[in-house]
């Protein structure tokens, strides 16, 4: 199978002007503003479940007229509220119903099954009679196929049973599974007629004047009962309390963040609501942050380390559980099909159909260059922010393993860097973080042969290698520590040498398969910043190169530089603008103290946030030069919301206000306030044992930092 028939960022799909999102667990529901789930060729709307549609139809009509769009919103991440109302349309006695007389709203969310709840209002001094009508359907499509893969053979569609107050939905796929979508109604309708994958509902309803109407509907992927014993209003309402409980939890177990600006405090609310959205709990395997909704609701191994990495100063208990979870994928064998190794980290886990028939490799799939030293860089930052012993024990046999993998598989030539080349016929050609098959290419817009030296990834591995050594230490093994260090040291020795493009004070790209450069201008060597590999001369060039102008669009810095043949700011990795790329830099401004730069870059990207739905920074954006008044420009298809896009916000928190932990202390060395903010107060923050409140605020020009509580033996220093 070719890979663009797999890569779910190239294939066609109808490109709604805005979604609205709902995800909790395993389910998520992906609808048009006024709720509507349109049947249409090539459209992601529907409701999710393990990687399959179970819901690619939903729509609503009344009399034969379509309901007004008035407003929606989801608050919290979990609860979607949607506003409608009614055009002019007759009676049957030849009298009219004004527009905007009838009231509907719709409050939807998911606890198990999708739950709705429809009121109606008839603000007429009449009683109306409404005919209301539900088209449901169900295409059963695995989620490779909505994005567009073609398959030879499909399972076949079972016969729909229609009962008294609700249907089943039925497909058999090619994996013998029967996969079914259980919907019900309270009070049942005055009919439903059902086909394979299909069905019709309808109300006759008479409407009183100001009087409210409720319907209610559940819709259950895979239900275990024919239809619940409770009355769907009664779990609606449980499921609306446990649901508005267990996100309160969330959030009293998280770091509190405030600032004198609502704006940016409403935009870390919805990051804070959103990663509790985005978590899925596997039974039995443990929980993980999902990469983003709609087309990676799964387990993705560097989505997952980098968004744990990002968030460790508001929760660190995200890095326990990816850390827990990956570890228990650790490769185990030699799967070309799979480009499975012994010690390597996953990189993407699916369970639809297609990966169940081994039509993909994704079960799961290995092809990823980097997440095994995002698994180290994240176990070590993890154990600095923490000191959770338990946790480094419990992690020492999985960090063996991984260093094992970057010597004996992960350098395919014995050059000392680590390389990759596609094993897989379904695999992927390119596999660092710019992983569509067009991401690397050199100045003239070729793609090269591999294997494929990165930039970023030799410098991942140069801080894989430090921190390594560190968490041996603790652990007593001075030996490998040791040797770690030396490794370490050689490789910085050979990247200066090596990956350094004099001409243009930056990094290249890339070596090739036949070791030459790729001079490409790209943010990949951004990366490096964080690291340390650089010398502080070389990295205050870097920082500027990445400021200029055919980098830094005004919102951001782009993935490729406009000078570019292969740029094109309106392609995935070629030019746009990705907050994640953006925060993982601003690491790496702040180490090497180029706070102009970091300064610039953060009022971008902060001033770009109010341009988007909820203040929420999407997957990534177009990466068109910012003028006047005019917005970022908006990437047809980006996952929104996006973990590690959703994590930047916290990572320029701790980046801007120079939050740093090391030796068991915490330093805090010339904050930035956030744009738009001249108080920060952060609360509950959880570090290394203890339990700390901070201030940071602008007097006179000035910004200031104070401990307003500590609990526990966690020493601060405050460095001008």
């Amino acid at each position: 199978m070719l890979e663009t028939s797999l890569d779910l960022r190239h294939n066609p799909c109808v490109l709604e002007p805005r979604t609205e999102v709902l995800k909790e667990g395993n389910i998520f529901l992906i609808s048009l503003p006024d709720g509507s789930i349109i049947d249409q060729d090539n459209s992601s709307l529907g409701l999710y479940y393990n990687d399959t549609r179970y819901l690619n139809c939903l729509e609503l009509t009344a009399g034969g007229w379509r309901p007004v769009y008035l407003s929606s919103s989801v608050r919290d991440s979990h609860f979607s509220q949607i506003e409608l109302t009614n055009p002019v349309f007759p009676l049957g006695d030849s009298r009219v119903v004004p527009a905007q007389t009838i009231h509907l709203r719709l409050l939807r969310l998911i606890k198990g099954a999708l739950y709705q709840r429809l009121r109606l209002i008839n603000f007429n001094p009449f009683p109306v009679h409404l005919n209301l009508h539900f088209t449901i359907g169900a295409d059963f499509l695995d989620v490779f196929e909505v994005r567009g893969s073609r398959r030879q053979r499909r399972g076949e569609f079972l016969k729909t049973e229609v009962h008294h107050q609700g249907l089943i939905l039925a497909y058999q796929g090619l994996d013998n599974v029967i996969r079914t979508t259980h919907i019900t109604f309270e009070p049942a309708p005055a009919s439903i007629v059902g086909r394979p994958g299909r069905a019709e509902v309808t109300y006759d309803l008479i409407l009183p004047p100001q009087k409210k109407l409720y319907l209610y509907l559940r819709i259950e992927p895979d239900g275990q009962k024919m239809f619940p014993a409770t009355h769907i209003s009664d779990l609606f309402a449980a499921a609306t309390i446990e649901l508005a409980s267990s996100y309160h939890q969330w959030q009293k177990e998280c770091t509190r963040i405030w600032t004198d600006n609502n704006f940016i405090n409403d935009m870390f609310r919805t990051a804070i609501t959103d990663l509790k959205a985005l978590e899925i709990d596997y039974p039995g395997e443990g929980k993980i942050i999902a990469a983003g909704i709609p087309w990676y609701t799964a387990p993705f191994g560097r989505d997952s380390l980098i968004t744990s990495w990002q968030t460790l100063i508001l929760n660190p208990d995200l890095a326990r559980h990816t850390l827990r979870f990956l570890a228990r994928y650790q490769g185990k064998q030699v799967d070309k099909w799979r480009e499975e190794k012994p010690g390597k980290i996953l990189h993407e886990l699916r369970r639809g159909e297609m990966t169940r028939c081994q039509e993909v490799p994704h079960n799961p799939y290995y092809g990823s260059i980097d997440a095994t030293l995002w698994f180290i860089i994240l176990l070590a930052a993890a154990y600095r922010w923490t000191l959770d012993q338990d946790l480094l024990q419990e992690m020492a046999a999985p960090l063996r393993r991984c260093l094992h993998w970057c010597v004996r598989y992960g350098d395919l030539d014995g050059d000392g860097y680590l390389e990759y080349q596609r094993e897989s016929p379904a695999g992927l050609t390119n596999q660092g973080w710019k992983d569509s098959w067009d991401a690397v290419v050199d100045r003239e817009g070729r793609i090269p042969e591999g294997p494929v030296a990165l930039v970023e990834v030799q410098a991942y591995y140069y801080l894989a290698l430090l921190e390594a050594a560190h968490l041996f230490t603790v652990l007593g093994d001075k030996g490998t520590a040791t040797e770690l260090k030396a490794r370490a040291s050689r490789l910085k020795m050979r990247f200066n040498r090596d990956f350094w493009l004099e001409e243009e004070g930056y990094l290249i790209f890339a070596l090739d398969g036949k070791k030459r450069p790729l001079t490409t201008l790209v943010s990949n060597g951004g990366h490096a910043l964080f690291t340390g590999i650089l010398e502080p001369e070389r990295a205050r060039k870097v920082a500027r190169r990445l400021l200029a102008g055919d980098f830094y669009s005004g919102w951001g810095i782009r993935t490729m530089s406009k000078k570019e043949k292969a740029y094109n700011p309106m392609s995935y990795h070629n030019g746009s603008v990705w907050p994640h790329d953006n925060a993982i830099i601003a690491a790496g401004l702040r180490r090497y103290q180029c706070f102009e730069e970091l300064s610039r870059l953060a009022s971008g990207l902060f001033a770009a946030s109010s341009f988007f739905n909820y203040r929420r920074w999407p997957e990534l954006f177009c990466g068109f030069t910012r003028r006047g008044l005019s917005g970022p420009v908006r990437y047809p298809v980006a996952c929104d919301p996006q973990a590690w896009a959703v994590g930047s916000l916290f990572a320029f928190l701790q980046h801007l206000l120079g939050i740093e932990l090391r030796d068991s202390t915490l330093y805090i060395s010339r904050p930035i306030l956030i744009p738009g903010t001249r108080r920060v107060e952060i609360k509950n923050l959880a570090v290394a044992g203890s339990r700390l409140d901070l201030a940071f605020e602008e007097k006179d020009g000035r910004i200031f930092a104070h401990v307003l509580k500590k609990e526990g033996a966690i020493k601060v220093i405050i460095e001008a």
